[in-house]
């Protein structure tokens, strides 16, 4: 697990898919490696390798299911051409015939930017001492070294930028540019009031609709730290926009100039791909990781010690939105909530605990902590608790996240344990049954036991009886909220000031609501007993 396997097709559809490639019609899962690429010439016999990967440049319409039937008897995997496709019954019969799976490249996106990657995910697992991997005579994902290269072609210092504004790499010559580029450098981020000036000049608006070089004149921006025009490109995936380069230089825009740019901005956005398809690939192997050693089978021992966790205390934290987060509803290219949680937990751990390990499985962000028995006999949870509730306060409301916590663990099965109960009481968090936002287990324990008992009565199919059975009755015909009247009593231990004040009535309302409740179900308030049976079938059976 500590080497990425070579790309099959599911692999260069997770890499690639969300920028470059759509799947049309087919299954994907097959198994094994790509054997090449192949690029479709209608006037020449191919040579295609077994399972390969076949570029259908130019093809459309009629053409199309002959051409998967084909490259299926050949033994082709997948088949690639421009979207979008219009999905015909006899294409799609085609396509199962064939066993292969159709794909779209994007409206926007390059052959040329396909094609070189494609290489570089294929040739990614060779063996033996191959040279580092280059695109554009570039190291792969070295975006300094692009940002020197495209400076040196532009003849000007130069920035790379995220949608964000936040500086992912710059050449060098920067002093040579005026103050507001100095102090974009040293922050790595264009600082706000500028991003702001461009923002409402409509500077950002039209660079990333244009294809085209946008200038902007620094008279139009009003401050004295910026005297030198800015020229800047959008650096596009198929129809996304990665980000964007920025050149300081004076003099008019040539067509060679817009030439050399629009050239960088195909070059930079493969290496911005590389880097992103490298940090899916880390994300995709600390998930694998972090999953394998929570589950306790056979391979948890290994990724624990891959973890570098192997003979070391670990606790277990569940982390998660509260339930009325619509994480769980988000589309499948939305996770963007529940992995800022995650990537932020790391960042926040890292300082502390730099040998935990953060991934999001299952709607859930789990953390595995190695901790040590501190100063003084303190209790390793607690410790983690405090971590806890400073991740919490740092994220604010802006992510209103809840934190289970499990036991301290000492083997794999103890890891396994440790998760489940962590899961256990994220979900009294989550469902609101405590006000907490971290918690342990001997925290919430009353509260967990009441949620599995509600869950085993649903499964039984169990109903309120006798006069809570009764009063839910008597409030559905009559809106009578006898049963909220009967649960604020309860829960303030019969002091009648109190419940009113939590229902907003006054104390004599409650009084006469009491009496009318009793004589609808039948109920003895004076009877501990009753009492306790009411409670439970209202926490239980009659949850609201």
């Amino acid at each position: 697990m500590n080497q990425r396997p070579r790309a099959s097709l599911g692999r260069v559809l997770d890499d690639l898919g969300d920028s470059l490639l759509e799947l049309v019609v087919g299954d994907p899962a097959h198994e094994g490696e790509i054997g090449g690429i192949v690029i479709h010439d209608p006037d020449d016999e191919p040579v295609q390798p077994p399972a390969a990967l076949v570029l259908g440049v130019g093809i459309r319409g009629k053409e199309l299911p002959e051409l998967v039937r084909d490259v299926g008897k050949r033994g082709a995997v997948g088949l690639i051409v421009r979207a979008p496709v219009a999905v015909t019954p006899e294409l799609d019969a085609a396509v199962a015939e064939s066993g292969l799976a159709l794909l779209g490249l994007r409206r926007g996106a390059t052959w040329a930017q396909l094609t070189a990657l494609l290489r570089s995910l294929l040739a990614e697992g060779d063996i033996g001492p191959a040279e580092a991997e280059s695109i554009g005579g570039l190291p792969s994902g070295d975006l300094f070294a692009v940002a020197n290269a495209v400076g040196a072609l532009l003849d000007a210092p130069v920035t790379i930028e995220d949608r964000s504004s936040r500086v992912l790499a710059f050449s060098g010559r920067q002093d040579e540019a005026d103050p507001s580029r100095v102090e974009t450098i040293i922050g790595r981020q264009v600082p706000e009031k500028y991003a702001k000036m461009l923002t409402d000049l409509g500077v950002f608006r039209e660079l990333y609709r244009e294809y085209r070089p946008v200038v902007v004149n620094p008279a139009d921006l009003g401050a004295d730290s910026i005297s030198m025009q800015r020229v800047a490109i959008a650096v596009r995936a198929g129809d996304e926009v990665l980000g964007s380069i920025w050149a300081a230089m004076d003099g008019d825009v040539t067509p060679e100039r817009t030439a050399a740019l629009q050239d960088a901005a195909k070059l930079v956005a493969l290496h911005m791909l590389r880097v992103r398809a490298g940090a899916d690939v880390q994300r995709r192997l600390r998930t694998d990781l972090v999953s394998t050693a929570l589950e306790g089978g056979a391979g948890a021992r290994d990724a624990l010690s891959r973890l570098g966790l192997a003979g070391k205390q670990v606790v277990v934290l569940a982390v998660a939105l509260r339930a009325e987060h619509p994480v769980g509803e988000q589309a499948a290219g939305d996770t963007s909530d529940l992995e800022r949680v995650a990537d932020a937990l790391g960042v926040h751990l890292s300082a502390s605990v730099p040998s935990s390990a953060v991934a999001v499985i299952g709607g859930i962000a789990f953390a595995l902590l190695p901790v040590s028995s501190g100063a003084h006999g303190s209790d390793p949870e607690e410790r983690v608790a405090r971590l806890a509730e400073e991740f919490c306060e740092r994220l604010g409301t802006r992510l209103p996240v809840v934190v289970g916590i499990g036991g301290t663990a000492a083997d794999v099965s103890g890891v396994t344990e440790s998760r489940a109960t962590a899961t256990r009481v994220l979900r009294v968090l989550r469902e609101g049954y405590a006000s907490r936002r971290v918690a342990r287990l001997p925290d919430v324990h009353t509260q967990s036991l009441l949620l599995e008992l509600r869950d085993l009565a649903a499964a039984r199919g169990e109903r309120p009886v006798g006069p809570i059975a009764r009063l839910l009755e008597y409030d559905e015909r009559n809106d009578s909220g006898l049963a909220d009247t009967l649960e604020a009593w309860l829960d303030a231990l019969g002091d009648v000031r109190a419940a009113a004040a939590a229902l907003f009535i006054h104390p004599n309302t409650l009084r006469y609501r009491l009496r009318r409740l009793e004589e609808v179900s039948g109920l003895d308030l004076a009877d501990p007993e009753q009492r306790f049976s009411a409670m439970l079938q209202l926490r239980i059976l009659a949850p609201r």
